[in-house]
């Protein structure tokens, strides 16, 4: 019980953490582009990984087998590179309340994730929890912009925002499964120090492939002279560090502490909050006042994700 209540509580505090992420990424991408944003978050995370890998175990890579490097690294590549991509593009275009909010569908692909890899039977509870958090989704986006005081958008901008989202949303919830996986190829173990040291590994395994990832599309893209011009905008560049700390940093760690220690669902359910906690947020930094109706699809949203895992 004390490790489930370790991963619980790493869970909720990544959910807090990207919550403030969100809104430093959201300002960040709106002037250098989620592109550029994607590109140096990534870059200083892996840094940051590094020197904690080395402090910790004494060596600047990890290991692990062929096997767990394809898992690991898969899930960076989907979560942090193909993912992440998808959610800062749609905070640009949609803006960050109604961007986390699809991206509390990530638990749906979690679950679905789960049930090819782990085995994971879906229940009627599960296929209800789809039907609210659907239900909770289409209530909030279906929302008028005068209501929300938000940014009016044309029908052709909701619908690139909210599949872009849609995108992060899945690369977030089969990065994780497919994190889970790699992990539980490692001897088991309980003790706090040893799975705090896994996390960190597995965390940098997961930015290493990612960035590669990352920084390969965008030379084959041809967007490397757009990322070196991002480097004079040194306001949002703090924010993209800044966001980088509490991001890819600490708040994956965490999220992979949460994964090794609670089923991948439940992990995903208590990450997938930010719908929620983004509303304080929003209101006080873009002065974005959320009606009743958003407030009440946005804990309808997360209460049909917590019903997921209700067996």
């Amino acid at each position: 019980m004390e490790l489930y209540l370790v991963g619980a509580t790493a869970a909720v505090l990544t959910s807090a953490l990207w919550t403030v992420n969100a809104v430093l990424f959201t300002s960040a991408g709106r002037k250098i582009g989620a592109i550029s944003v994607n590109a140096w978050r990534i870059l200083f995370a892996l840094i940051l990984l590094w020197a904690t890998h080395f402090i910790l175990v004494g060596r600047l890579f990890p290991e692990g087998t062929q096997e767990q490097w394809f898992w690991i690294g898969l899930s960076g590549i989907v979560g942090l590179g193909i993912g992440d991509f998808g959610l800062f593009s749609s905070f640009v275009i949609i803006g960050t309340r109604r961007a986390v909010l699809v991206m509390s569908l990530s638990a749906i692909f979690a679950t679905i994730a789960a049930f090819f890899l782990f085995d994971e039977i879906l229940t009627i509870v599960a296929f209800m929890g789809v039907a609210i958090t659907l239900s909770g989704v289409i209530v909030v986006l279906l929302e008028s912009e005068d209501k929300s005081n938000e940014r009016r958008l044309t029908k052709k901008q909701k619908i690139k925002g909210i599949s872009l989202a849609m995108v992060g949303a899945i690369g977030q919830g089969l990065g994780l499964a497919f994190l889970k996986k790699g992990m539980l190829l490692y001897p088991e173990t309980t003790a706090l120090g040893d799975v705090l040291s896994l996390a960190v590994a597995s965390t940098l395994m997961r930015m290493m492939l990612g960035a590669l990832f990352v920084w390969l599309v965008i030379v084959l893209w041809g967007k490397l002279p757009d990322i070196k011009k991002a480097l004079k905008k040194r306001r949002s560049m703090r924010m993209v560090y800044a966001g980088a700390v509490i991001g890819p940093f600490i708040g994956v760690t965490l999220s992979t502490i949460a994964a090794y220690l609670v089923a991948v669902g439940v992990a995903q359910t208590l990450m997938s909050l930010m719908p929620v906690m983004i509303i304080p947020v929003v209101w006080y930094t873009y002065k974005q006042r959320t009606s009743w109706r958003g407030i009440v699809g946005a804990c309808v949203a997360v209460v049909g994700v917590g019903m997921l895992f209700l067996v």
